[in-house]
């Protein structure tokens, strides 16, 4: 039984009486009879919430910040008429609007409907249930029941920096023959020969083919093409920190690092696989959370967003060496790892600083990480005592991400330290510098 706000203002008009009778007890035991006869009668005449059977349509899946409708289907298959509030219960993070719908079904009566979702996180998204308030003719009380109606939507990350995609394509076409960049000296895949200058690699000479000739031929190289690029997400506590604007709400408590790093990898895949080479991708903190492996090329950015969309940061510290682990296991051959991670020096110097030797020896390393663009504001404090104490802490972080990110050079490792918003840019633009020098 559930009363509504008219059965409260009834029972305050009732006061009035009660207050100036001249017998008050037997006043207020006379409108309090009449007053639960009312809602005694209400409840019986209100329309039974048993009787409503509700279909909930199959919804699809979204990308983060765009709409999508889920539509309720409700017929009434009681005697009497169901009048009253359906409310459709989705998590707060859906951004579900109505919240509720009035009903108003009469016998053998049918309804649709619809909720319009603007979800505001990625992932799963479920609804069990929905409430029914069925309220009496006297609008004083009624009925209230919980009916099982489940859906699930699933938030796919939505990919912002494909803007990005055709000017680096541009370059990819550039470097990959349409405006030939050729590669003095030692390469990876042969294009052509050609004759001898001044300053060629004395290693490019192909002497069968200068024997042929009356001059000395060199061969010419360009990147090679069909290599293996492992992206490896970095999914424990330091990429749940939010960082940067929410550029699907503009909510300036910004995204999760993991969010970010997830769009960049979008882009590097993406990218990666129009350049002909095959990508891989794993997410891992202590266990592996989501991997994608031997996708073909047609079907990459499809089964990339679906593996993506559940992975949620694990608020425990990354194990470097099972990471590492995971890589070997997977990829035999000399390939490029991609690692998108946080310059967490600490985090780093224990974990996987002291692997890199072994890592980089077998492959080719780049390490992505996200600066908070929030530290540079901080770093440029001067307003008073607070502001300089933070703008010192501030300094030491960015000291310290410079220490991390140089001992990490001297092992080899390509490294890109970037703000949100420019992370995916830069480690595109640094995956095509690789390719156009040869280095892939």
């Amino acid at each position: 039984m559930v009363f509504t706000g008219r059965a409260a203002a009834m029972a305050l008009i009732a006061v009035l009486p009660i207050a100036v009778a001249p017998w008050p007890a037997t006043a207020f035991l006379v409108l309090a009879g009449a007053l639960a006869l009312s809602l005694a009668v209400d409840v019986a005449l209100a329309g039974t919430p048993r009787a409503l059977r509700v279909h909930r349509s199959e919804v699809s899946a979204a990308r983060l910040g765009e709409s999508l409708v889920t539509v309720l289907q409700v017929r009434n298959d009681g005697a009497r008429k169901v009048r009253g509030v359906l409310r459709d219960a989705w998590p707060p993070s859906t951004g579900a609007e109505p919240r509720s719908h009035p009903l108003a079904l009469a016998p053998g009566e049918s309804a649709a409907l619809a909720t319009r979702l603007r979800p505001v996180r990625r992932g799963d998204q479920s609804c069990a249930a929905v409430t029914v308030r069925s309220i009496g003719p006297l609008g004083l009380a009624g009925r209230q029941r919980l009916i099982e109606a489940p859906g699930t939507i699933r938030v796919l990350p939505p990919f912002l920096s494909r803007k990005h995609l055709p000017s680096r394509l541009a370059r990819l076409r550039e470097i990959d023959g349409l405006l030939p960049v050729l590669v003095r000296g030692r390469g990876t895949e042969f294009d052509s020969l050609r004759e001898y200058v001044v300053g060629d690699d004395v290693r490019s000479i192909d002497w069968r083919a200068t024997a042929r000739r009356s001059d000395v031929v060199v061969r010419t190289w360009r990147p090679e093409r069909d290599r293996r690029v492992v992206i490896v997400v970095d999914t424990g506590r330091t990429s749940a920190g939010r960082v940067g604007v929410d550029p699907t709400a503009g909510d300036p408590g910004g995204w999760p690092r993991l969010d970010w790093s997830l769009d960049a990898a979008l882009l590097l895949a993406t990218l990666a696989s129009r350049a002909g080479d095959h990508v891989d991708f794993l997410a891992h903190d202590r266990t592996t959370r989501a991997s994608v492996f031997g996708a073909p090329r047609g079907d990459l950015l499809a089964r990339l967003v679906e593996a993506m969309a559940p992975i949620q940061p694990a608020l425990i510290e990354s194990d470097a060496a099972a990471m590492v682990s995971a890589v070997r296991r997977r990829v035999r051959r000399r390939a490029l790892v991609v690692l998108l991670t946080d310059l967490n020096s600490s985090a780093l110097e224990e974990g996987l600083v002291p692997l890199l030797p072994e890592l980089s020896g077998r492959h080719q390393v780049l390490v992505a990480a996200i600066a908070d663009p929030r530290v540079a504001e901080l770093a440029d404090g001067r307003a008073g005592a607070a502001a300089v104490y933070d703008a010192a802490a501030a300094e030491r972080a960015r000291n310290d991400r410079r220490a991390i990110a140089s001992r990490l050079r001297l092992h080899g490792v390509e490294v890109v330290d970037a703000p949100p918003e420019e992370l995916a840019p830069a480690l595109a633009d640094r995956y095509l510098a690789m390719k156009a020098g040869g280095r892939l």
